[in-house]
């Protein structure tokens, strides 16, 4: 196994690097500017975003792999781990990053909305790939940061900073968007998949053993983040995973309750519910009446 570089701090990344800490909290990166080398496994205590303006080999990020192309925005959250395989040879990279610490954004308006820009948790495999249009608006955020930097630290250099790091995230969220919309064909492909994980889920022993099947479980059969797939089922149908969930085990829980030889406690446990009374709740919610008055309408 290879060893995994850890960085704790923007000093520390701009060292390996090459460049000069103009912040202690924030840094742009340009590739460009370092020397040639093989890179590593890196484990970054930081928040992360890479913009990559040609192809430069193949970034692991968790199990995927996936192959830089033009134009291509990656997010990296602190703890995550993410590395680029080069197989030792040294190469030169490309394109920029914009890093910083959490302690940045403390007590900011965006340090209170951060976790709801959830593409900061999407696997690589799940990278924005962007428009010409849309990569000069991402430059252009990318240069005020940076003259921002570059300006003597005032009493008015973090606000503005973390101002255009929102704007700049705001953007991403409206290209993920128009993402979802343009690979249309390609969320229906998973919409169908999701749908069969499910279903087969249902039809095995699994319930019995784990319970009702988790958000991440499916995220997990599809080779996608939780998040990713939370975003895209919103997106596409309005309801979010786990409430996709739920209308596939009353679905199920339907056509059991129809077999009058179990009763609906021996249904419960068949869905994946320890209480019966949790399912017969959540079912009457769900349905209108209790699944004893649904199996009698029927």
């Amino acid at each position: 196994m290879s060893d995994i570089i850890k960085i704790n701090s923007v000093t520390e990344y701009n060292n390996m690097a090459g460049q000069e800490t103009l912040h202690p909290l924030v840094s742009v990166i340009d590739f460009a500017k370092m020397k040639p080398f093989a890179f590593k496994k890196t484990q970054i205590n930081l928040y992360a975003i890479f913009l990559k303006d040609i192809k430069c080999g193949n970034i692991t990020y968790g199990i995927n792999n996936y192959d830089y192309e033009e134009g291509t925005l990656i997010f990296i959250s602190p703890g995550q781990v993410y590395g680029i395989d080069s197989n030792g040879e040294k190469r030169q990279a490309a394109g920029n990053a914009i890093i910083f610490h959490p302690d940045l954004i403390r007590g900011t308006s965006l340090g209170k909305h951060i976790d709801e820009y959830t593409f900061f948790s999407y696997e690589v495999n799940e990278a924005l790939h962007l428009s010409t249009r849309e990569r000069s608006v991402i430059n252009e955020c990318f240069n005020n940061i940076k003259y921002e930097l570059e300006h003597a630290i005032d009493t008015h250099s973090k606000t503005l900073i973390v101002s255009y790091l929102e704007l700049f995230l705001n953007y991403s969220k409206r290209y993920y968007e128009r993402q979802f919309v343009t690979r249309n064909h390609l969320n229906k492909d998973i919409l169908v998949r999701f749908e069969n994980v499910l279903k087969d889920y249902f039809a095995s022993e699994q319930p019995l053993i784990s319970g009702l099947p988790s958000v991440k479980y499916c995220a997990e059969k599809l080779f996608i983040s939780s998040n990713y797939l939370g975003d895209l089922l919103k997106k596409e149908t309005g309801k979010s995973a786990q409430e996709h969930i739920q209308l596939k085990m009353i679905e199920v829980a339907k056509e059991k309750i129809f077999d009058t030889e179990k009763s609906i406690s021996e249904i419960a446990y068949e869905l994946g519910f320890k209480h019966p009374q949790h399912f017969t709740r959540m079912f009457k919610k769900s349905v209108g009446m209790s699944p004893s008055e649904y199996r009698n309408m029927n």
